[in-house]
């Protein structure tokens, strides 16, 4: 009688990690690792709903769009209703992503937000000439060499940044305006700041739908004889990575991998991918 009892199955897609930056043990989120599990998660049951988990800092604005986007054609085209469940942080490109949602949902101590732009460096021009080092830069192009961290800053080259920033700034908030309109309740002011908030202040502005998680929202919809089904997402990540090591075989024919190089890359995403993740107490 149970197997006659059984209910829908509604595919349930992980997106956890930065946006378009990886590491060796942190896979990053991009529409080229993507694609295929979002095509999976919209065609691996005949129920009308689709749940996405975001567990995202942020990252590329251009992998947020993407991967939202790919979201939303699916969705329309398939004629199914995709919900999002923000975990511990669904913010800056997390959120754009969780935007691709019908109904978004959030635990209580989630933090949702961020809507902004953010560029950040270090200026290393005074720490070189303590040391006696100097910089030789040669360019085709004035601005070629803009924001060289080695060189003193120059307003002209600030300004241009910001112009791009603000650009950037405005399809972000034309997206949030899209998604949520008539839902929004804060002043732009404040929900385009930049600032994030915890899940019950984010319902408050608008800015989600409500306080659940996954299982409880689909029982809701569905009924207590549910069944969630993780979409599987290959990770080729560490493969990827060990075969950037040199091989201890003869006669190869090519060059040998640098992993000294390789190792420092991955070094400098993984400071930069904690820090992400750091700006939100995590």
């Amino acid at each position: 009688m149970g197997w006659f009892n059984r209910g829908p199955v509604v595919p349930v897609l992980r997106l956890s990690g930065a946006i378009g930056m990886a590491a060796p043990l942190r896979p990053g989120l991009s529409i080229t690792a993507l694609a295929g599990p979002i095509e999976r998660a919209f065609s691996m049951s005949r129920a009308k709903s689709v749940a996405v988990v975001v567990n995202s800092p942020g990252g590329s604005p251009v992998q947020s769009s993407l991967l939202f986007r790919r979201l939303r054609q699916l969705a329309e085209e398939k004629d199914k209703r995709l919900y999002v469940f923000c975990e511990d942080v669904a913010a800056s490109g997390g959120y754009y992503v969780a935007l691709a949602g019908d109904e978004i949902h959030a635990d209580a101590s989630s933090i949702v937000g961020s809507i902004g732009v953010i560029s950040a460096s270090f200026g290393l021009d005074k720490a070189i000439e303590k040391l006696g080092i100097e910089r030789r830069v040669y360019t085709a192009g004035a601005n070629k060499g803009a924001l060289d961290p080695f060189q003193p800053e120059k307003a002209d080259d600030i300004e241009r940044l910001k112009a791009v920033q603000r650009n950037v700034h405005d399809v972000f908030i034309g997206v949030v305006k899209d998604r949520r309109q008539g839902r929004l309740k804060g002043a732009d002011g404040e929900l385009f700041s930049g600032a994030f908030w915890s899940a019950t202040d984010a319902l408050d502005l608008g800015l989600i739908d409500g306080i659940s998680d996954v299982r409880t929202r689909m029982r809701e919809v569905h009924g207590p004889n549910v069944r969630l089904r993780a979409v599987p997402i290959e990770r080729g990540w560490l493969a990827a990575w060990f075969r950037r090591l040199p091989s201890t075989g003869g006669g190869g024919g090519g060059e040998a991998p640098r992993p000294g190089l390789a190792f420092a890359d991955d070094l400098v995403s993984a400071v930069e991918i904690r820090a992400l993740w750091s700006r939100f107490g995590l």
